[in-house]
């Protein structure tokens, strides 16, 4: 005789006592960050990296409805790392490039004013003194 399920007549007595409830004990639920991963693939997909955030942020979304917040919590830990990469990458980069156009910009036009000096010297004698 199989008696591993709890059987009706062992259960314990409910008490009229109010216990606190096990969702005050649950850790809250994982962000998915799916609105991030939406602009990150839309305006700044650097690498693709935005479209992969998003992947796993719908992800994250479907495990944490389906109840398994362990699973949503290393899809959601994913989906801000490739979020925080493509935003850093798509900020960070421009900005790069930017500073070295400009950096370039200034070093040449300082080249440019020291090379005048070389390009108007006369190494032989003019037309005019030899006159």
């Amino acid at each position: 005789m199989d008696t591993s399920y709890p059987r009706e007549d062992h259960l314990p007595a409910l008490s009229h006592k109010r216990e606190p409830s096990a969702t005050g004990l649950m850790p809250p639920l994982p962000r998915d960050h799916l609105v991030w991963s939406i602009f990150n693939t839309i305006y700044m997909n650097f690498c693709c990296l935005g479209f992969v955030a998003l992947a796993f942020s719908v992800k994250a979304r479907d495990r944490r409805v389906a109840g398994d917040v362990e699973a949503a919590r290393r899809f959601s830990s994913k989906a801000k790392c490739y979020n925080a990469l493509a935003t850093a990458g798509s900020v960070v980069l421009p900005l790069l490039l930017v500073a070295l156009v400009i950096t370039g910009v200034i070093h040449l036009s300082k080249l440019a004013q020291e090379s005048v000096g070389f390009f108007t010297y006369q190494f032989g004698p003019s037309d005019e003194e030899d006159k």
